[in-house]
């Protein structure tokens, strides 16, 4: 297994355990009215959840076990691989922390929003870019 799906894989189990504690937490606060700062969670779990766990687990292992792109690199780019690792993981913590500091006043957070939204497209991006040339026909 390369040490990129290792990072990936376990990246993903760290988002899954955090998406599930704002789960519980967005469940608590409807069960006990709990006076927790809890504007925007429900966004952060939804996005820890489905880009965190889901897409970083699917990233990891279809850059494990999809064919290789030739013997000299079969992986095509391993430091595409890695931008593409850092730019998801960038992009999602910021995203959580815009959600999280919405409700304050000022612009800063619609801007954070937006730049987290970009760092996530070009992640995706370069995921395909990376994983296109590896699909190929028999």
């Amino acid at each position: 297994m390369p040490p990129l799906t290792r990072w990936l894989i376990r990246t993903a189990l760290i988002y899954l355990v955090l998406a599930l504690i704002a789960g519980v937490l967005l469940a608590a606060r409807l069960l006990w009215s709990l006076p927790l700062p809890t504007a925007g969670l429900d966004t952060v779990y939804l996005h820890l959840f489905m880009v965190g766990w889901v897409t970083q687990l699917i990233f990891g292992v279809a850059y494990w076990m999809f064919p290789t792109y030739s013997r000299e690199a079969p992986r095509r780019n391993p430091l595409l691989g890695r931008i593409v690792y850092g730019l998801l993981n960038a992009g999602l913590v910021l995203r959580a922390i815009a959600e999280l500091g919405r409700t304050a006043q000022g612009d800063v957070w619609s801007w954070l929003l937006v730049l987290s939204a970009v760092l996530l497209w070009f992640a995706a991006a370069g995921f395909v870019v990376n994983t296109w040339g590896r699909i190929r026909g028999r």
